[in-house]
């Protein structure tokens, strides 16, 4: 033995190969997978590729536009203009633009000149929302968003605290808000940025002692936490609509019991559907009773499917004069959320196609200007964005890239709670990489490259404001050498949207 710890090198290769051969006796006589049995110990590396792949195809072997849901050309993207990097291109476009449903932005020969572009001090980001929130339905406190660009809801839960508290840091810094997601408002919410608090089924933080939605409950947190403008209820999301979850009870930690109001250590369920209402009537009721209470702006949040509640929704709006403030349509392109791969992939319809059914109903109807129209899909990137809102969108939500704003990689670990980014976790030693204070600034510099170069755009298609694109300022191809407009691939025309100039447009206090 003594002769052995004279050769370290030596010693550490047959402690080596002891542990290989107890790996290999191990996989040789089990029985439960069958790669290791026939393979042993380099079966073992099938799992470790298994589980790093996605990281490997990103960076080894997609190109830069092949990878989903973002390739990594949208990723670098978001990656450059949140660390404050050049984020243009060399050598012409890569896109194939002939490609059917390619956009095309047509340029006026006579581009907008904004008259404050050389101001000292001037905020060339700057893109308030030019409609008010809860205004038609005279809210007690109305609500203009101060940027056409916000998060979405992305609870606490979902991500882990320092995510969380970075993307509010960061909407604080950018001047956007933040939707809090169904998972209550957490302290971590509450660094200073203007929030959306989202009901879901499951009612979090507003329940009572009974487990049951509570009116008293809303109002008090409400009146305890100031930066709330807005309540959105949230009917389903893209990524799993008509599915409701299970929170299993190891996660119930104390923390997450106190915001969500549940019991410590007991699995919580999240229902299908609303259990405080039950047809159209009954949601204006509710959304009336809220606004009614706290007198803030209520609104919907839906993905689309069936069309006979959004045609009964605009019909009873219409003639009761009454309703949610603000619609957001959730596209099918999923989200943050995990869900069951039939439901990611197959139920509810994609966000051009479901915003593009269900708008011209409230134009029918003669209500579509009351409301302040949302769009959440893949719309955080300045074209995408700009479709949505040459389509009616007065705003835009953004999720997954806000996430790789403060680091995700895309990893597709979300459900695993073991994100590599630290983002989409509770493990403390995964978090532990998150610097909030820098992770706050890149969010706030990637939301306000993103409504510069929305600005930028609508400039030069001779618009002052990005509201102000329509239908007829983008092309689709739509087959060989053919291009239409958005306006007649839609079938429909947004609103138009009068603009005077931006000092017209206070922020409501």
């Amino acid at each position: 033995m003594a002769w052995l710890a004279a050769h370290p090198l030596l010693l550490a290769a047959l402690m080596l190969l002891c542990v290989l051969a107890l790996v290999f006796v191990h996989d040789v006589t089990q029985r439960k997978h069958a790669i290791l049995h026939n393979y042993p110990v380099v079966g073992h590396l099938r799992y470790l590729f298994e589980d790093i792949g996605p990281e490997l195809r990103q960076y080894w072997v997609a190109n830069d536009k092949e990878e989903q849901p973002f390739n990594r050309s949208e990723r670098a993207w978001v990656y450059s203009s949140s660390k404050g990097q050049k984020n243009d291109f060399g050598f012409g476009t890569s896109e194939v633009i002939y490609g059917i449903g390619y956009p095309i932005l047509k340029h006026a020969t006579f581009p907008h000149e904004d008259p404050h572009e050389h101001d000292p001090g001037h905020d060339a980001s700057y893109a308030p929302c030019l409609k008010v929130m809860g205004a038609t339905h005279k809210r007690r406190r109305p609500y203009r968003p101060p940027s056409v660009v916000n998060i979405s809801a992305m609870s606490f839960g979902s991500l882990g605290q320092r995510a969380i508290t970075a993307l509010n840091q960061g909407a604080k810094m950018g001047g956007c808000y933040h939707n809090t997601g169904e998972g209550g408002v957490s302290p971590y919410h509450k660094q200073g940025a203007d929030l959306v608090w989202q009901l879901g089924t499951g009612y979090f933080g507003a329940r009572g002692p009974d487990g049951k939605f509570s009116l008293d409950e809303v109002a008090a947190e409400c009146e305890r936490t100031p930066q709330i403008r807005a309540i959105e209820i949230k009917l389903s999301q893209g990524a799993k609509p008509g599915k409701g979850g299970i929170l299993p009870g190891a996660k119930v930690t104390p923390e997450i019991a106190a915001i969500r109001k549940v019991e410590v250590g007991k699995t919580v369920h999240s229902p299908a559907k609303h259990g405080e209402f039950h047809d159209v009537d009954s949601l204006i009721d509710f959304v009336e009773r809220i606004a009614g209470r706290t007198g803030l702006p209520v609104g919907i949040k839906s993905a689309v499917g069936e069309l006979h509640f959004w045609e009964k929704l605009a019909e009873r709006m219409r003639e009761r004069q009454q309703g949610p403030d603000f619609i957001t349509i959730d596209g099918g392109e999923g989200g943050t959320g995990a869900a069951p791969l039939a439901f990611s992939d197959h139920v509810s319809l994609p966000f051009k196609v479901g915003f593009a059914r269900v708008y011209p109903i409230f134009q029918q109807a003669g209500i579509s200007e009351e409301i302040v129209w949302i769009g959440s899909g893949k719309l955080g990137f300045p074209d995408r964005a700009a479709v949505a809102m040459a389509m009616g969108c007065d705003l835009i939500h953004i999720a997954r890239e806000a996430m790789m704003s403060i680091g995700c990689i895309q990893a597709q670990k979300c459900q695993t709670g073991k994100c590599p980014a630290g983002v989409a976790t509770h493990d403390k030693w995964l978090q532990a990489g998150i610097d909030v204070d820098l992770k706050a600034e890149r969010f706030s510099r990637y939301v306000r490259t993103l409504r510069t170069e929305l600005n930028q755009l609508a400039h030069a298609t001779g618009h002052a404001h990005p509201s102000q694109f329509s239908g007829e300022d983008i092309e689709f191809s739509v087959g060989v050498n053919q291009f239409k407009t958005l306006a007649d691939v839609l079938g429909y025309a947004a609103d138009p949207v009068t603009f005077t100039k931006i000092e017209d447009y206070p922020l409501t206090p």
